[in-house]
């Protein structure tokens, strides 16, 4: 029996089309991260941070989850024990790859936020500065994301997942963003076994104690095979 903690990045998305943070081409390459994943870049303009979020909701719904998804999916479903995916992402390509344990840290696209009075509900496919919010009804609605400068959901429930875990595993993540790349050092230093899936060698390397370099789409259904025996 293992308790799993799996943490994925934008790596493990990649391969289903979706652009990472870094890549040279994609949505954020047209953007400054300023103004577009910050409470300030909102309140500057509004409109432009809804059209990104409504581009980013088109081109996750015209992406398909990959083979990568679809073992931790497996993974999930067949292991005697709790198998648990902290991710990054805010696309829904673990859900419909089938998993259904999933902690979004960063939010997701799936949902609205209200900037005045903090409620949520599930987001239209396309948003715009003048939506109200169902509870307050005044026109403050953002993505329900985390943007630089705020802090992530569920870091309580996070941080006692990898106190627990006897397996901790990144799958596609660069470890250059905190707190999520110090996870892999928390649940060392707990007593986990650490394991890195990713195409290069990440910020945070040596904080692992097996590393595997490759598509997520080879490494991560092998890497499940193993564990399933």
């Amino acid at each position: 029996m293992s308790r799993v903690v799996i943490l994925t990045g934008a790596g493990i998305s990649a391969e289903s089309g979706l652009g990472t943070f870094r890549a040279e081409n994609g949505l954020w390459a047209q953007h400054r991260v300023e103004d577009v994943a910050t409470p300030e870049g909102f309140r500057a303009d509004p409109a432009l941070v809804h059209r990104f979020y409504n581009m980013r909701r088109a081109e996750s719904a015209g992406a398909d989850p990959n083979e990568a998804h679809r073992a931790l999916a497996r993974l999930e479903a067949e292991l005697d024990g709790g198998v648990t995916i902290v991710t990054q992402n805010v696309d829904d390509l673990h859900e419909r790859g089938g998993a259904q344990n999933i902690i979004h840290m960063h939010g997701a696209l799936a949902g609205s936020l209200c900037a005045a009075c903090d409620h949520r509900w599930p987001s239209a496919f396309e948003t715009t500065p003048a939506d109200l919010c169902p509870h307050c009804a005044t026109p403050n609605t953002r993505p329900d994301i985390v943007w630089f400068g705020e802090m992530p959901y569920q870091m309580d429930r996070i941080f006692g997942l990898l106190q627990d875990a006897e397996i901790f595993a990144a799958i596609g993540t660069s470890g250059n963003v905190y707190p999520a790349a110090g996870f892999a050092h928390e649940a060392r230093r707990s007593g986990a076994h650490t394991v890195e899936l990713n195409l290069e060698p990440s910020m945070v390397v040596n904080d692992f104690v097996e590393t595997r370099f490759g598509p997520a789409t080879r490494t991560v259904p092998e890497w499940v095979a193993e564990l399933l025996g």
